[in-house]
């Protein structure tokens, strides 16, 4: 069978010199392998050949016609036709051939003039039809000779399609075979991923030939075809690189066409990380949401860091390894799981309250003064890193910061407000945090403290066996308690970070730790410094103090830690 694809001005120049005057070639699988290798054959040429697909490109409203003869009565025939990224029209009609054109006649050819007449008179007669975006097809187990003609149109827009043709679909076969259920089953839904099942391939199973999967994830609708899912993967480089009408490009350009080489077969991946390559760009267009995963011969996949309370798409493509065609499974789509609500903390007016945040994560609180109030005031002591905070009155956004230490906040209030407080942790790790919420400012569970909380070592009063030290205080009367803690000479800074957990109050040291505790503040803050000697240390030895700051509700600040060591030799 010979196959031809041309205007038919040129084919009726065409046939009458190069066919209907020679013998027609059969399908010779040894030429057939040389000719499709070699692509300058085909290029913008009229020869199709016979058990190849070749892609081809329509521009809107401009039909394309194939042409192609079968020379023997009762000839199997299939035809797919396969839209990539816009619906089609097309149909098939056959033209009986004149006596003269079969490849067994030995006698003289008409002549030309007579040729052209009897194709112009002879309209032909349509065979099948179809119009959608769907792989359609078209097959008989008993053709008969003559010329066939497939016509082409897109309607909405200049697009892509493939198609193949074959007078031996029983032996071909380049199309996986779908099972007897193709449906795609979703196993598992999470808030975050999801898992299918599909049932593989006979192709696979029981024709042993090499068969891989191919999972397609995105928001919008399911696919039905791989050449859809790669034209709109590839959208910008397509519709750059179109052909000018009347140029086609090389049906077996499979690495412009085709499938991709990357196979990342039994890796499980990610959705939305896109590995698209994308070419050099005239004009920009939004990044495809969607990804293309080929997993190899398994057939169970999960889909992972999906959005939650989201809806996809999932779509399963059987690829044949040693033809690169593909057979869609029929698709599904499932919405991810909510987020889990979050349980809303009710704070009391002057008590504090712990929370811990973990790692990313958040924390929701509530305030609800039982009372008018002028303002309102937060106090957040956060022990690890930073946290950030956010208050909104009545929904309205007041506040937004980040607090590290001990943070005050004075929002001024109104009668019957709702204050609602959203604490966000950072990503290093979990949070710990504790709050205060009142209207009543005199009353006061936080110590008030001073700009600089560092504890200041002298070096020139450093002994043998004491230290001298010193840190600042506030204009309020507080209580402070000094503790020491021996530790080792490879004691570094990422240790003492790790103790840094500023909730921890003296009551969680051990009593042998415990310096000495005293009041002390200044109506003038440049002078509201005290000093203190600490002795008995040991000689050559490494010690962590911690100043704490008591206030009048008994909750404690702790100051930054201060690492020193005494003499070895005095």
């Amino acid at each position: 069978m010979l196959l031809l694809h041309c205007s038919m001005s040129y084919l009726l120049l065409l046939l009458p010199f190069s066919s209907w005057t020679q013998k027609l070639p059969t399908r010779d699988e040894e030429l057939f392998q040389m000719q499709i290798q070699d692509k300058t054959f085909f290029h913008d040429s009229s020869v199709i050949p016979d058990g190849a697909e070749i892609s081809s490109y329509l521009f809107r409203e401009t039909p394309k016609r194939f042409f192609f003869v079968v020379e023997e009565d009762n000839t199997p025939l299939a035809i797919t036709v396969t839209p990539c990224d816009a619906p089609l029209e097309w149909k098939l009609s056959l033209q009986e051939l004149p006596e003269e054109a079969s490849g067994e006649s030995s006698g003289e050819p008409e002549p030309l003039e007579q040729q052209k007449q009897q194709i112009i008179n002879e309209e032909g007669t349509e065979l099948f039809s179809y119009r959608g975006n769907d792989v359609e097809y078209f097959v008989s187990s008993s053709s008969p000779s003559g010329l066939y003609q497939l016509e082409l149109l897109s309607t909405e827009k200049d697009t892509h399609f493939k198609v193949y043709a074959t007078t031996t679909p029983e032996s071909d076969q380049p199309y996986p075979e779908l099972p007897y259920d193709p449906r795609v089953d979703v196993t598992s839904l999470g808030r975050t991923t999801v898992t299918l099942a599909w049932k593989p391939s006979p192709t696979a199973s029981l024709l042993k030939q090499p068969v891989q999967y191919c999972v397609v994830i995105n928001k919008e609708h399911n696919f039905k075809s791989l050449c859809a899912v790669e034209a709109k993967q590839n959208v910008d480089d397509a519709f750059m690189m179109a052909p000018k009408p009347g140029l086609d490009f090389s049906p077996f350009d499979f690495a412009h066409f085709g499938f991709s080489s990357n196979s990342n077969s039994g890796k499980e991946r990610s959705f939305l990380k896109s590995s698209a390559k994308f070419g050099r760009h005239i004009y920009s267009k939004p990044k495809v949401d969607l990804e293309k995963i080929c997993i190899g011969n398994k057939n169970i996949f999960t889909v992972s860091e999906l959005k939650p309370d989201t809806q996809y798409y999932f779509d399963i493509f059987a690829v044949n390894v040693n033809t690169n065609m593909s057979t869609a499974y029929v698709g599904t789509f499932a919405r991810t799981k909510e987020e889990a609500k979050q349980k809303t903390i009710d704070l009391k007016d002057g008590k504090v309250t712990d929370v811990f945040i973990k790692r990313k994560g958040s924390k929701l609180l509530r305030f609800a003064p039982v009372s008018s109030h002028q303002k309102v005031i937060f106090f957040v002591h956060s022990c690890l890193d930073a946290v950030q905070i956010q208050v909104r009155r009545d929904g309205k956004l007041l506040l937004s910061q980040n607090v590290e230490g001990v943070r005050q906040f004075q929002l001024r209030g109104k009668p019957k407000a709702k204050y609602l407080i959203r604490l966000k942790g950072n990503k290093k790790g979990a949070s710990m945090l504790k709050i205060l919420a009142t209207t009543r400012p005199n009353k006061q569970s936080f110590p008030s403290l001073p700009e600089d909380t560092r504890i200041k070592a002298f070096d020139k009063l450093r002994t043998c066996s004491s230290v001298t030290v010193a840190w600042l205080g506030t204009q309020e009367r507080n209580k402070f308690c000094i503790y020491r803690k021996e530790v080792g000479d490879n004691y570094n800074e990422e240790q003492k970070k790790r103790e840094q957990n500023q909730c921890l109050g003296p009551d969680m040291r051990k009593k042998s730790e415990k310096v000495l505790c005293k009041y002390f503040h200044s109506q003038n803050l440049q002078k509201a410094v005290t000093t203190e000697t600490i002795k008995g240390l040991l000689p050559g030895k490494s010690y962590l103090l911690d100043v704490y700051v008591i206030g009048h509700g008994g909750h404690s600040v702790k100051y930054q830690s201060k690492l020193v060591k005494t003499r070895k030799f005095c």
